[in-house]
């Protein structure tokens, strides 16, 4: 059992080392499900050999998409292993096999090595990636949220969508620093997989850490109950899941498109080069990170709601007179203040939404039906967001068309925060 206060609550210093394990799980995790979108166009220009640039950017993103297929099913199995076996089970399983993953990206033939086998043995890996990050989302929310003291689940809560962003930020650091220190044949022979390699290398850090760390109070309680009859839940787990489907779509869409696609989107119709592109996004990003905690904690004092649907109002108004000014002053300063501006608007739900989210469901079915309800989302909304992205904008002839496509994600989502209670000052059942 871990350390106590009298009133119940895990200490201070017991809380923050186990979410610290957590969060430093989480950031070599993302960073190495994130890395690919940051090399997409080099891997579709290996993988995927055709005499149209735009053919092989959708492939590329297709692959990438596809990583997100099997997070459902990934949210399933590793959320129910999470809810069984305990939260600490599920996380240090995803770290190992998003490792194993991570390392065959960096290690698979070029098609003109290997041919058919290498885009098949690409798609293999990025699958594996996803039921890993299907699993790890929700069992790390879960985990974090689960120690948090009551009165600061937004601020702890916040730390999971902050190491999120943090494993962006060091994929996008990493590449940008090998395409600020190679040259563009060295960048396309070999740089980009070093960083899918120093990625299979970090990862055992992470497992070392999470299965040193304990398991949560909450769910400790929880196995201590075991044969007692269960009371029952006020609303069907599914449709529970159906609220976090809901409250996700927002949320999934603005990270894949103003984080993981808009490095792409400035090289391609800002005409940045690789490097000013991704230092763009690592500077957005960074902002990010600072930004999520603070707004994590105004959510515990005035709410988790405003702040969600400010965000989504944001989503709704700001996107095409932003990016409709960028395109018209193309310049590497304008892709920053883009990246910060929106960086903020995502923080807003980045901050309070991991404590939101988990406060829909209860102990007993937290990590089954939350980790599924926001993997299917991820999946259908989130993962195929940079290809519907790349394909609005050839079939109309708009770079600005994925906007609507934003706008209407943030439409849906504010309707379904309409009709949540506010959670943040009861308890987490």
């Amino acid at each position: 059992m871990v350390a106590a206060t009298h009133s119940g609550e895990p200490t201070a210093a017991a809380a923050n080392k186990a979410v610290a394990a957590a969060v430093i799980g989480n950031v070599l995790e993302w960073y190495d499900f994130s890395v690919y979108a940051f090399v997409a166009i080099t891997i579709g220009a290996k993988f995927f050999p055709t005499s149209s640039d735009t053919t092989k950017l959708l492939a590329s993103f297709a692959a990438f998409g596809l990583g997100f297929v099997a997070r459902p099913l990934g949210g399933i199995m590793l959320g129910r292993l999470g809810d069984v076996r305990g939260r600490k089970a599920a996380l240090v399983l995803t770290i190992l096999l998003m490792a194993i993953g991570t390392t065959m990206i960096g290690l698979i033939p070029s098609y003109a090595s290997i041919g058919i086998a290498a885009p098949l043995l690409l798609v293999v890996a990025r699958l594996l990636q996803g039921f890993s990050a299907g699993g790890e989302w929700g069992g790390s929310t879960t985990f974090i949220v689960e120690w948090a003291p009551a009165a600061r689940r937004g601020y702890y809560g916040s730390f999971q969508q902050s190491s999120v962003v943090a494993g962006l930020l060091l994929g996008s650091a990493v590449v940008a620093l090998m395409n600020s220190a190679l040259t563009a044949p060295a960048m396309s022979d070999w740089g980009w997989r070093v960083p899918f390699l120093l990625g299979a290398i970090l990862g055992p850090v992470g497992m070392y850490l999470r299965r040193n760390a304990d398991e949560t109070p909450a769910y400790q309680r929880l196995a201590a109950q075991r044969g007692v009859p269960a009371p029952a839940e006020t609303v069907a787990p599914f449709w529970l899941a159906a609220r976090a489907f809901g409250f996700t779509i927002h949320w999934t869409v603005i990270f894949y498109i103003f984080l993981s696609y808009m490095p792409t989107f400035s090289q391609k119709y800002l005409k940045l080069s690789a490097a000013d592109a991704l230092w763009s996004g690592t500077i957005g990003l960074l902002v990010l990170v600072v930004a999520i905690p603070l707004f994590g904690t105004l959510s515990d004092r005035i709410g988790r709601k405003p702040l969600l649907l400010i965000s989504c109002i944001a989503f709704i108004v700001l996107p095409y007179p932003v990016l409709s000014w960028m395109l018209s002053n193309a310049t590497f300063g304008t892709a920053v203040a883009m990246q910060i501006l929106f960086g903020l608007c995502i923080a807003l739900y980045s901050g309070a939404g991991p404590a939101a989210i988990s406060e829909i469901f209860s102990t007993r079915v937290r990590s089954t039906w939350m980790t599924t309800g926001y993997a299917l989302s991820v999946a259908i909304f989130g993962g195929f967001a940079p290809f519907i992205a790349t394909w609005l904008i050839d079939v109309t002839g708009k770079p600005l068309s994925p906007v609507f496509y934003v706008m209407a994600a943030s439409v849906i989502t504010t309707i379904v925060l309409l009709r949540l209670r506010e959670t943040a000052h009861a308890p987490l059942a």
